[in-house]
This record gives C-alpha cells, structure tokens and sequence, in this order.
C-alpha cells in the first residue's frame, strides 16, 4: 500500500432537514470541484431557532482530500 499525503479544507454546510444531511450537502458540493476526498471530521453543529422549533442546522467539518502522486 502506497503512503499518501493529504490536504485539509474546512467546510460549512447547511441543511433545513437536518445536521447528517447539512455533511452530504456539503461533502457533495465540494466533490464538484475537490479530486480524491477520502474522510470527514464533524467539528461543530449550530442551528437556527424560529417559532420555538429547530429552523436551520450548520455543521463546520474538516475534510481530507488525497494529494495525486
């Protein structure tokens, strides 16, 4: 097995359903433009309270995409 080097990028992403997919839309949406992104690291979940009920979440997460040798 050959050793890789990685590259961290931190992305916020949101999500009116829920934080598991607030991390899709974002990983998703960096897939778009980011080549080899192996692991996610959740580092914080926020949301957004309206009329007493949970409206919004956010989740901040570090991600590991492979660096091509």
């Amino acid at each position: 097995m050959p050793n890789h080097t990685y590259k961290l990028i931190e992305l916020v992403g949101s999500s009116a359903i829920g934080t598991d997919d607030a991390i899709r839309n974002a990983i998703t949406k960096a897939s778009l433009t980011v080549k080899h992104l192996d692991w996610f690291e959740l580092v914080e979940t926020r949301g957004h309270i309206a009329d007493g009920k949970v409206a919004h979440y956010q989740v901040t997460i570090k991600v590991g995409f492979r660096i091509e040798d």
